[in-house]
């Protein structure tokens, strides 16, 4: 039996969303609350945790086969749940959908503000490039599944913050040459040290680079 002291390790998505701007790639990141449970005051990119309503949600694209073959790998859930937890993260955190127009009947918890604005989510610009395990003495783990994708893909306007939860402060689009200057946790530095070479050519990778901590 594992100890009450011990928290569960829950599956999880994050969004490295990258944006093509005049002179360079910009990745757009916010900054934890300094009460937050997990990494309090670093500066993230968008995700969370899988909910039970991501399962079975409608998608209008799937990732491509590379990226579904590396989801289904050690995993107990669809290819498809993951992604959709990383859409539905980056639209909670931060009003920005990566969806087609559509409707579809009685979206679950979390879904129902993308359902209202007439869009379908669509994973295909989705390229998973990284996986951590958050290691032991943090009060929470995550199975984590670090996703790439261009910010071309957003339906709508990639400035337009407006709809983000409040979840992340200090929502705005960072240049590679200012991470030095947030606030960023160990696995927040190796996952960009890792997606640097894709930046500038956020397509889907040739390689993942894998990280387990356990």
């Amino acid at each position: 039996m594992v100890p009450d002291s011990v928290p569960p390790i829950r599956d999880a998505a994050t969004v490295i969303l990258v944006r093509q701007a005049r002179g360079g790639p910009r990745i757009l990141m916010g900054q934890r609350g300094s009460g937050a449970v997990f990494m309090p005051g670093r500066h993230v990119f968008p995700g969370g945790a899988v909910e039970p309503g991501d399962a079975g949600v409608p998608l209008a694209g799937l990732p491509g086969p590379l990226c579904r073959a590396r989801l289904a790998e050690d995993s107990r859930l669809a290819p498809a749940t993951l992604a959709a937890c990383a859409i539905r993260e980056l639209w909670e955190e931060t009003g920005l959908a990566l969806g087609r127009p559509g409707t579809w009947p009685d979206p679950p918890p979390g879904w129902q503000g993308f359902a209202a604005r007439r869009l379908v989510p669509d994973a295909s610009a989705l390229s998973l490039v990284y996986r951590a395990v958050t290691p032991p003495g943090f009060p929470r783990r995550f199975d984590a599944r670090f996703f790439l994708a261009d910010a071309d893909a957003l339906a709508g306007d990639a400035d337009d913050l407006h709809g983000a939860d409040g979840e992340l402060g200090d929502l705005h689009w960072v240049a590679p040459g200012d991470f030095g200057a947030l606030n960023l946790a160990r696995i927040t530095r190796l996952v960009l040290d890792a997606v640097a070479p894709l930046l500038d050519r956020p397509g889907p990778p040739a390689t993942l680079p894998f990280r387990r901590d356990t």
